[in-house]
């Protein structure tokens, strides 16, 4: 049985998580955390194998709790989960200390695999990011259109909705440009969202601009 110790900022978030992996044969959640300071207390007394660690965590930055929780638990195996797939960002996870990456959106399955293959010592990296980082190497440039839309699961026509929100269209001018009801266009706005996990339109692009999915 692997002890797992979860984080995630968001209460809602973390409790899907907590009944998510509650159905993992393998997996003993110990202990949970919303903040890094949270985190960093219930090391010593959880006594974790595996870290679930939120990248974007309230508190300590997770770039400084990184090396820190390596330091004082060298036998401590941590899963970093984020929401970029920027290849530095990536890299800096695994030099500061992490020993896999996962991306939020990743499945269920994917995430208990990814603890499991971490708790054994040996690195992870989730597919989708993989599969990115393999378009860029053959492609010589930064991963665009499908590909890193694949990467955030959003549909083509959830990439012309991006796109049309990243122009400063209202969903009411987005409907007439795809001639389809306001409705529709507001349902794919929250799904894009959702998908993404960003909050506010303001994320969104920029989340989206730091992916490449915007055109110049």
């Amino acid at each position: 049985m692997i002890r797992l110790l979860l984080t995630d900022g968001h209460a809602p978030t973390r409790e899907a998580l907590r009944i998510g992996l509650g159905t993992a044969t393998s997996l003993e959640i110990v202990g949970e955390a919303s903040t890094g300071d949270e985190l960093l207390a219930q090391l010593s007394s959880t006594v974790p194998a595996v870290v679930l660690l939120d990248l974007n965590l309230p508190g300590p930055d997770a770039f400084a709790l990184l090396p820190a929780m390596r330091e004082q638990y060298p036998q401590l195996r941590i899963l970093a989960r984020g929401d970029l797939t920027n290849e530095h960002y990536v890299a800096r996870s695994f030099d500061l200390g992490a020993h896999g990456y996962l991306l939020k959106n990743a499945l269920p399955t994917e995430l208990v695999h990814g603890l499991i293959t971490v708790a054994a010592g040996r690195p992870f990296l989730c597919t989708a990011i993989g599969l990115a980082a393999l378009s860029r190497f053959y492609a010589g440039t930064p991963v665009t259109g499908d590909a890193a839309r694949a990467t955030l699961g959003l549909s083509k026509r959830e990439m012309e909705v991006l796109n049309l929100v990243a122009a400063g269209l209202t969903n009411a001018e987005i409907a007439i440009k795809l001639f389809t009801s306001k409705r529709t266009i507001e349902t794919h706005r929250q799904n894009i969202m959702e998908k993404t996990r960003t909050r506010n339109t303001a994320a969104l692009i920029s989340l989206a601009a730091r992916q490449g999915l915007l055109p110049d």
